[in-house]
């Protein structure tokens, strides 16, 4: 088959989805593309949602990625897919409608992860999409609120930084001894939870959500099944949870997320890769030489970059691509710019090279067994490129070996 002119079905108008579709025609791809999208609209752009989104009265267009127009693709948005069948090669629409397909590629992301108990009819939020936001940002804006964060991950951080901005009174809570303790480890945890405490922050660490109470309107929530927070307002932020529902009876390996070979091709049960089925973002877990296990990356960064690799492992299924990406984010915190490169999560040792909280800089080294895994830097960014050329110099010597 001409790969080249093959249809391709794209399942998440995300920006994996989206950046996959513009990499296929950057490689010469002129075959029929479609583009399906749970969601109403066009691929948006999702990190200011707990930004400077809630901050403003912006709508969809200030988001929007791209014109796709350009693109020449069949846009189906405010459409669920609900089935996979790889031996047909076809993809069922919540509708109806059937979509055959030569290549497939899965970039349908990830949910909030909800909370397992009834909430209150009002006032309790999540933030991942744009109606999400919405929500959020019409409680934000009608009144000075009591606001409780739940969830110490930067979501939730930066959420909290963006409502203590706009006056707001907040409570940040969160299941570690410091904010994104997990992903960042104590000194550099230690920094963002000074950060807050300076704000008017109220953190609450070791605090796991028990309860939360109202009817019309959430008035409080119970902490550790005995500390009370009164609150009118309520942001769940407490991870998220890959959209693989749909792929249930599909013969592919689901483990937290759709497992992906190390060139992006879906992995099915029997532990070989499907020829025709690709994935990309945040819907993916894949191999990678800096983890031990299958990784995750929830980063704009790796949706782009992954979304290329997915598009040239489809169009050249007997020269994959391989992805080793030097993974990066960025966060801003209260003016605070943080960057980070690699995978500090995987560290067994943190090397914390400068910490200071008066000038607000901060520059942490991640190893494991000696070796150089990832970075994070506060207000030092020009140093965050020495440490990615000499993640991106070990990966090189990976693929040699």
């Amino acid at each position: 088959m001409n790969t080249q002119s093959m249809r391709v079905v794209i399942v998440g108008a995300s920006l994996a989805g989206l950046n996959t579709a513009r990499a296929l025609r950057d490689e010469g791809h002129t075959g029929p593309i479609t583009l399906v999208g749970e969601e109403p609209y066009s691929p948006y752009d999702r990190p200011p949602l707990s930004k400077e989104f809630l901050t403003s009265d912006a709508g969809h267009d200030s988001l929007a990625l791209a014109d796709t127009g350009a693109l020449g693709l069949t846009e189906l948005y405010g459409r669920r897919a609900v089935h996979l069948g790889p031996r047909e090669r076809t993809v069922r629409l919540e509708d109806g409608q059937v979509l055959p397909y030569d290549g497939l590629v899965i970039a349908t992301g990830a949910g909030a992860r909800s909370w397992p108990a009834p909430l209150p009819a009002a006032g309790v939020h999540t933030i991942r999409t744009l109606a999400d936001a919405t929500a959020l940002r019409r409680d934000l804006g009608t009144a000075r609120r009591r606001i409780l964060i739940v969830g110490g991950g930067f979501i939730g951080s930066e959420a909290a930084a963006t409502a203590r901005e706009l006056g707001h009174d907040v409570v940040l809570a969160y299941p570690g001894p410091a904010p994104l303790h997990r992903a960042i480890a104590e000194d550099a945890a230690s920094f963002v939870a000074e950060l807050h405490r300076t704000a008017g922050v109220s953190i609450v660490p070791f605090a796991t959500l028990t309860a939360l109470h109202g009817q019309q309107r959430v008035t409080s929530a119970t902490l550790n099944a005995t500390h009370q927070v009164s609150a009118d307002t309520v942001l769940l932020a407490l991870g998220a949870t890959p959209h693989t529902g749909w792929l249930t009876h599909s013969g592919l390996r689901l483990d937290r997320g759709l497992v992906t070979d190390a060139h992006a091709r879906a992995m099915r049960t029997d532990g070989r890769p499907h020829p025709r089925i690709v994935a990309a973002g945040d819907v993916t877990r894949f191999p990678h030489p800096h983890a031990t296990g299958l990784l995750n990356l929830g980063h704009w960064s790796n949706a782009v970059e992954q979304a290329r690799t997915a598009a040239r492992t489809l169009l050249s299924p007997h020269a994959p691509t391989a992805y080793r990406p030097v993974a990066s984010f960025w966060s801003t915190l209260y003016g605070v710019r943080f960057r980070a490169v690699g995978l500090p999560r995987e560290a067994d040792s943190a090397e914390t090279r400068e910490h200071d909280m008066e000038r607000r800089r901060l520059d942490v080294a991640y190893y494991r067994d000696g070796r150089l895994v990832g970075a994070l830097t506060a207000n030092r960014a020009a140093r965050i490129t020495q440490y990615r050329e000499q993640l991106a110099e070990d990966l090189a010597t990976v693929a040699r070996v």
